[in-house]
C-alpha cells in the first residue's frame, strides 16, 4: 500500500478542520486519498480541496444535521477525527461555572456528540477509525490551566471508554496528546503577554526538545492512529510534545 492509497476509499470529518491542527490534519489525511469532510463553525475557512460543512460541536442539533449531510454527500463514514476544542487560562477561581460549562461542553461533550451522530457508519466501515484530540495537560500539571487541564484529561479517559466499548464493532479509539504546538490560538496567547518573545521562549525551553510542536507533526502522528496500517493500535494516547511527557532531561550547562 503506498502511502497516496493508505486512506483510498475512505471518508474522514474532522473537526475543526478550518485552521491550526485540523486543517493540517484534513491536509495529511487529503494527500493520503482520503474525501475529507470539515466540520467547523468558520467552514469558509477550510481548504478548496475539502467538503466543508457549518457544524457548532457544543449544540447536537447541529452535529447531527452536519454528520447526516456528510453522509448523504458520500455515502459513507469511515474515520472521525474529533479535533474542535477551545483553551482556558486561570486557576480554578479565575473562571465561572458558565465558562465550565462551555469549555467542557466543546472540548469533552463535543467528541461524544460528534462520534454517536456518526456510529451508524462507523458499524459498517471495513476500517473504521476514531481519534481524539487530548492534550500535554492531561498527563503534566500545567500552570494556569486548570480547566483546560481537565477537559483534557477528561477527554483522555473517555477516549479508553469508548475504545472498550466499541471494539467488538470493528471501531478502533485513539488519542494524541500534543505539546504545545504553533498554532494560531499560541500565536494570540503570545502577543497579549507582556514580553511575547519572552514568553515564546520559555515555551520552548518547556518542552525537551527545545521549539513548539509543528501542526504537521500533529497531523503525522493522527495520520498514523487513522490509518488501516494500525489495526492492532486502539485505547492509546500517543504524545507529540518533544519529550515533555516522559523525559526529564538535565540543564544544559
Amino acid at each position: 500500500m503506498s502511502t497516496q492509497a493508505e486512506f483510498a476509499g475512505l471518508v474522514a470529518i474532522v473537526t475543526g478542520g478550518a485552521s491550526g491542527i485540523g486543517a493540517a490534519i484534513a491536509r495529511r489525511l487529503h494527500d493520503g486519498g482520503a474525501q475529507v469532510a470539515v466540520l467547523d463553525l468558520a467552514p469558509e475557512g477550510a481548504d478548496p480541496a475539502h467538503a466543508a460543512f457549518a457544524a457548532d460541536v457544543s449544540d447536537r442539533a447541529s452535529v447531527d444535521a452536519a454528520v447526516a449531510a456528510v453522509a448523504e454527500r458520500f455515502g459513507r463514514i469511515d474515520i472521525v477525527i474529533n479535533n474542535a476544542g477551545i483553551g482556558s487560562i486561570g486557576n480554578i477561581a479565575a473562571n465561572g461555572d458558565d465558562e465550565w460549562a462551555r469549555v467542557l461542553s466543546i472540548n469533552v461533550t463535543g467528541i461524544a456528540r460528534v462520534t454517536a451522530a456518526a456510529l451508524p457508519w462507523l458499524r459498517r466501515s471495513p476500517a473504521a477509525a476514531v481519534v481524539n484530540t487530548s492534550s500535554i495537560a492531561a498527563t503534566a500539571g500545567l500552570p494556569e490551566r486548570a480547566l483546560y487541564t481537565a477537559s483534557k484529561g477528561a477527554v483522555l479517559s473517555l477516549t479508553r471508554a469508548m475504545a472498550a466499548d466499541h471494539l467488538r464493532e470493528g471501531i478502533r479509539v485513539n488519542a494524541v496528546n500534543p505539546g504545545t504546538a504553533d498554532t494560531p490560538w499560541i500565536g494570540r496567547l503570545l502577543s497579549q503577554a507582556a514580553d511575547p518573545e519572552a514568553e515564546r521562549a520559555a515555551l520552548n525551553a518547556r518542552q525537551p526538545h527545545g521549539r513548539l510542536v509543528s501542526a504537521d507533526e500533529v497531523a503525522g502522528a493522527v495520520a498514523y492512529l487513522a490509518s488501516p496500517r494500525a489495526g492492532s493500535t486502539t485505547g492509546v494516547a500517543l504524545a507529540v510534545d518533544g519529550g515533555m511527557q516522559e523525559l526529564r532531561l538535565r540543564p544544559i550547562e
